[in-house]
């Protein structure tokens, strides 16, 4: 059984480009491999509404994606401890 899955990701641009990027393919690719990615949305660098770790700025992400229902726990507890991600949110569509 498969569901729906809408993931909002805000990484941490304090460590440059490269660091953004390397979280991007890393979630992207755990997303791909446990499941089928049909939309990623990228808004890129913006301000966040208030700070989060004394940051002020960052990466969103956007995913609409299928999977089994134990992936968005996996997510979670993936980004829980990544260094920098800053949230996660998986909502059931």
């Amino acid at each position: 059984m498969t569901n729906k899955y809408e993931v909002a990701l805000i990484l941490s641009v304090a460590n440059g480009d490269e660091a953004v990027n390397a979280l991007k393919e890393k979630f992207n690719d755990l997303m791909a491999k446990n499941g089928t990615v049909e939309n990623v949305d990228e808004w890129g660098k913006r301000r966040l509404a208030y700070p989060i770790n004394d940051e002020t700025e960052g990466y969103y992400i956007f995913t609409t994606m299928t999977s089994e229902p134990s992936l968005p726990a996996e997510l979670e507890r993936i980004a829980g401890i990544t260094e920098g991600v800053l949230r996660i949110m998986v909502i059931r569509k």
